[in-house]
């Protein structure tokens, strides 16, 4: 991909569903036995995996982001490796496939590199409602001990994300009441009980840090609407406020992104904020901020990366720090190559700005990095590995064409 860059942008930008929602939608699908419909669903790779890999009647349309997903034909069967590897949330399955049918085999799960991302705490949910866990060379075997998953109360030693979804997908067909204890608050966990309880499960407290799951015997088909991505809003909204000239970010949930639209204003960003939609206005003389990436309703990890070019335009020192990936520092060494002054310091990324960047050819290292340097291309930019682009930001080359 190459960006010739320095001129503004302007116009209207569509956020589609959210991407770490679907991820878990549909996985969480297997549990109905029946068929489902998911609108707003984004046309990424991920979601193309997903449904090659789970093995049900697949309806796709591509162009009114709908899936009809008929589940009645699924197996309980090993899920391949190959696929498997390429997807950070094909452990999803691992939660579905037994809370609908008592075991299941999935190959390890992959993703970009970002640092350790254990699934110790699955691993413990699952085993505190009564499976055991046998290790396989490239996959985990998990089967029920006993009849049946049975509820019990589980404490996530971490907020994650992850590990609270997959607990509720099989502790919604489990016997009796399952607590969740510091569970994750995101929104897109929300988005997921929707989809539950709109198949018949009980679930209770999603969006707090406590959820109480009743299990049922069985789930039924329904209609969904995935909920708007709030790190590709987030993203635009940077993007935007780097060389936008009066940009309309629509389908965006403000109160999803309350903390990074806080840090934008406190940078001094024009913004206009509607019902569903947010402007940003051309903004000049900004300031620098420190940043800290800490769980929602915090300041989100997924978009330290892409706002980090707007940092590069502000006047001043600042720092950026990542409780969630300490390695999601990737960006950092290619925007030193194009000019920026910006190192990383022990756990910390430090930014004197404003920084004259200039053309060269950088590396998209994984999905959010690769946002980065797009948003940084405002001079000419070569940038390999633009593959990872695909994965997500549906517009953003159509845009900088335009």
């Amino acid at each position: 991909m190459v960006i010739n860059g320095g001129k503004r942008i302007s116009g209207t930008i569509p956020i589609s569903g959210a991407k770490n929602s679907v991820v878990a939608l549909i996985p969480a699908t297997i549990l109905a036995n029946d068929v489902v419909t998911l609108e707003g669903v984004p046309d990424i790779s991920d979601v193309a995996s997903l449904v090659e890999i789970m093995g049900a009647k697949i309806e796709r349309n591509l162009e009114e982001g709908r899936l009809v997903i008929d589940t009645r034909s699924v197996v309980s069967r090993p899920l391949p490796y190959g696929k498997i590897n390429s997807l950070r949330a094909s452990y999803y399955f691992n939660g579905a496939l037994l809370g609908r049918f008592g075991q299941a085999t999935v190959g390890l799960p992959g993703g970009c590199d970002l640092g350790p991302r254990p699934t110790d705490l699955h691993d413990k949910a699952f085993k505190d409602l009564g499976a055991k866990k046998i290790q396989e060379e490239e996959a985990e075997h998990l089967e029920v001990i006993g009849d049946s998953l049975v509820g019990t109360t589980i404490y996530m030693d971490v907020v994650s994300v992850g590990a609270t979804i997959n607990t509720m997908l099989a502790a919604s067909r489990a016997k009796g009441l399952t607590i969740i204890e510091n569970a994750a608050r995101e929104p897109e966990i929300i988005d997921v009980a929707t989809l539950l309880n709109n198949m018949g499960a009980q679930v209770r407290g999603a969006g707090t840090d406590i959820i109480r799951i009743t299990g049922v015997d069985e789930m039924h088909g329904a209609q969904h609407t995935v909920i708007p991505d709030r790190i590709e809003a987030g993203t635009y909204l940077a993007l935007a406020a780097a060389m936008g000239d009066g940009v309309i970010i629509e389908n965006v949930i403000y109160e999803h992104l309350e903390s990074f639209i806080a840090k934008l204003e406190e940078m001094g960003v024009g913004l206009t904020i509607r019902e569903d939609s947010i402007e940003v206005h051309k903004s000049e003389n900004l300031k620098s901020v420190n940043i800290t990436s800490v769980p929602y309703p915090g300041f989100a990890t997924d978009l330290q990366q892409p706002i980090t070019p707007l940092l590069l335009k502000a006047k001043g020192r600042g720092s950026i720090v990542d409780t969630i990936y300490q390695k999601r520092v990737n960006h950092v060494p290619e925007l030193s190559r194009m000019g920026a002054n910006i190192s990383v310091l022990d756990d910390r990324i430090i930014y004197d700005a404003p920084n004259e960047l200039t053309g060269s050819c950088v590396q998209a290292t994984d999905l959010r990095a690769g946002a980065a340097l797009v948003t940084a291309g405002i001079l000419p930019v070569e940038l390999q590995k633009s593959l990872i682009l695909s994965l997500s930001y549906l517009v953003m080359t159509t845009l900088l064409k335009n």
